[in-house]
Order: C-alpha cells, then structure tokens, then sequence
C-alpha cells in the first residue's frame, strides 16, 4: 500500500509540474506536449488520484507520498478553477446584457455551466457522409479517367428538434499536411446538431497536392456549395458560421476575412457570395511569420549554433516547421505571401465576428499574435472574443471532451457564440 501511495502521489505531481515547463523541441518536445495535453484533460481524474494518494500516505506514514499527493491535487484543482473561471470577452463585445439576446428556446438547450460532470445526453442526429461539394478538374495530361470529389459529412438536428438555420463549416486541423474530417470531433458535432444547428464537417486538399492557395480555395468552396444547397438543408444561407482547430483555424480565419480577394479566390467561385456570419478559432495561427519565429525557438533551443556567418534569417530555418513547403520559401524569401497568408494582414472593419479560443503556452500559434488579431479586430469595431486558457497547449478541445475541463469550458462559450449568430 505504500508502494500504491508512492505511485498515485508522484504520478499526480510530476504530471502537474509539467505543466510549468516550456516544450523544447526535438529533445523531449513530443513527450512534454502529451503531458500538457493529458494533464489539462484529466485533472477532474489527478484529484481523485493525488488525494488517494496522500490518504494512503497518510494511513500509512508514508509523509512525501502524503505531501506529493496532496500538492499534485491541489495543483490539479486550482487549474480547473483557473480554465473555467467565467471571462469578460463577451461583454466587450456584444455588451453587458448579451445573454438576453441569445433567444430563450435555444438557451435551455445549452450547457448550464463551464464544466460539467459529463456532456448531457442527447437525441441523435442525422447524419450524412462523404458527401461530394466539388469535383476535383483532371490534369489534362492525366490517363486517370476517375474523378475525384472533395466531400464533407452533415450533421443535422435530430427528429423533433427546431432548426435555428445556422450552419457551421468545421475546418479539421493537422498542421496543413496531416488528418481528415471526423477526426475527434464527434462529442462537439452531436451537441451542436442537439441545439438544431446543421454542421459541415469538410475534407479539405492538403500539402504537399497543394499550397496555400488550394486549401483555402477549398475551404471557400464550401462555403459556396452550402449556400447553394442551403434551402435543402433548412440553412439561412446568412447564418453560415466557419471554424475550425489549429491549421483549420488559419484556413477559416483566412477564408472568412477574404471572401473577394482575387489572389486567395478560385475562378470556379470568383463572383459567388462567399461572405460568412462569423468565423471562430481554436488556437488557429494568425500571423505566419510570428508562427515561424516560434517554431523555429521551439525547435533551436539546445541545439548547436549554426555556422559563422551565416545570414540570421537562414539560421535553423530547416526545422521551422514545414511553412516552407506550404508557402513556397521561407520568410526572408517571399515575404509577400507569409503577409498575404496571415489573417491579420485582412483585418478590417466590416469582417465576420470573431470567437478565438486558445492556451497558453501553445507549441504552434504563439498566443501574442492571437491578442494582435483581437486588439485590430476591437479597432476596426468588430466584435470579436478573445478566450485564453493559462497552462493549456494545442488540440486541448480534442481529448476526453466528455471530462476535460478546458474542452467543456471551451464548447461552453462556442455554444453561446453561435446561439449569439442565430
């Protein structure tokens, strides 16, 4: 039994602890970030498991497993006090009374309090997959008679629930290399279609088939398709909110800001409405070129100094995350598309109201660049929140969102948002 209290006590504190350290990457990097995420999502759990632990040091005279577990378990609490403390940012702006705008039968529908214990139980929703909204064109010297089809899923209320005519485009993350739709986010996709909105969870082309431009392309022809089969869906095509998560964040952001833009507009959908009701991001990049800067200090730190005489802006640029290959050159080389790649480069007044979610520290989207957005979004009088999470990493909203206190404070506040948009 003590050898017990020894194990629950450490695990919870060395778990806890983690959460002071900054990810340093290639040595131990991945690790840590895993401890981030899984200390975050299992704190309710770390509680349970550290006050054991001290009890059993405790009874047994065992004193560090009784202070390690008592510690761990106070840490673990002071964090969930900490991630679901309410926030100003709707305030700001939508106004003090902004909870009296969100109409009184979708409200009962969503959830009470920034951290449950369990998500609520709810009808189940339609749902449609891999559904094609564009065909892929065939290169012209391609023996391929095959046509290939981007697609999405649809989730659409359950039987006996009102639609509100909101739909949400769902941009899935993964670096802009990695993953598909329906990765993780069901819990999220069946609590929303239970509030009788319509969600388009998208598959979008990634890198290296193509840049920047065709993901982003990709992601506006969504947002042309739905509006134009919006009627079939019961869809009020200016109730069109995008969003997304990490890469899918940037894609939404950078989609939602330039609906016109010639360069980041496909011939197929130039002359289409492409505007949106608003865009919201989960720890979304915002400004490439800050993003390139932190990865590389990520991924420097204890490494060997490059070469005498090298140009500072080519130094370590190999392990700055794959922006390269996405962007066609590093920062010093085409500055003009890290610019024209950035959402806030696009701020300006008239974009969509704006909901960002984020931790800090985060080892992708540095949080400063996220504040920047916000604070030129409040310039240009657009209302935008600005939620951020203290001792919280990247893909927090993914693991365990059924526990998770981060995830379900986040999904709270998502809620609201969108109840706000109906």
């Amino acid at each position: 039994m003590i050898a017990l209290a020894y194990t629950l006590s450490l695990v919870c504190f060395i778990l806890n602890v983690s959460l002071f350290f900054r990810l340093q990457w290639p040595h131990g990097g991945a690790l840590l970030w895993i401890c981030h995420v899984i200390t975050g999502s299992l704190s309710p759990f770390l509680v349970v498991l550290g006050a054991l632990g001290a009890g059993l040091g405790w009874i047994y005279r065992a004193p560090v497993a009784f202070v390690a577990g008592l510690t761990g378990a106070g840490m673990s609490l002071h964090y969930i006090i900490r991630v679901t403390r309410s926030q100003p940012g709707f305030e700001l702006a939508f106004g003090k009374n902004w909870q009296y705008k969100i109409p009184p039968a979708l409200e009962s529908r969503l959830l009470p309090k920034r951290w449950n214990i369990g998500l609520p139980r709810t009808k189940e929703p339609t749902w449609e997959r891999d559904i094609p909204f564009w065909t892929i064109p065939r290169e012209p010297a391609s023996r391929d008679s095959t046509e290939r089809k981007l697609l999405c899923d649809l989730w659409q209320p359950p039987n006996g629930v009102m639609p509100t005519g909101l739909a949400f485009i769902y941009v899935h993350g993964g670096t802009w290399f990695l993953f598909d739709k329906d990765f993780g986010t069901r819990p999220l996709f069946r609590q929303l279609a239970a509030q009788g909105h319509v969600i388009m969870d998208v598959a979008y082309r990634l890198c290296p088939e193509v840049d920047i431009y065709g993901m982003v392309g990709d992601v506006k022809r969504a947002v042309a398709w739905l509006k134009a089969n919006a009627a079939s869906y019961q869809v009020n095509p200016e109730r069109i909110v995008l969003g997304g998560c990490s890469s899918g964040a940037h894609l939404a952001l950078l989609a939602a800001y330039t609906p016109d833009h010639p360069r980041l507009t496909p011939a197929d959908v130039q002359g289409c409405d492409l505007s949106v009701r608003a865009v919201v991001s989960f720890y979304g990049p915002t400004d490439l070129r800050a993003c390139y800067g932190h990865l590389d200090q990520k991924r420097t730190i204890g490494r060997p100094k490059p070469e005498i005489g090298l140009p500072e802006q080519k130094k370590n640029f190999a392990d700055a995350g794959r922006l390269d290959i996405l962007l066609g050159g590093h920062p010093h080389e085409v500055p003009e598309v890290y610019e024209l790649a950035s959402p806030v480069a696009h701020v300006r007044p008239g974009c969509p109201a704006t909901l960002l979610i984020q931790g800090e520290p985060d080892f992708i989207a540095p949080m400063a660049a996220t504040n920047e957005l916000h604070r030129k979004l409040i310039d240009c009088g657009v209302p935008a929140v600005n939620i951020h999470y203290p001792q919280t990493n990247h893909v927090f909203d993914l693991v365990l969102p059924q526990v998770s206190p981060p995830a379900q404070a986040a999904l709270y506040y998502l809620e609201r948002f969108l109840a706000l948009m109906v």
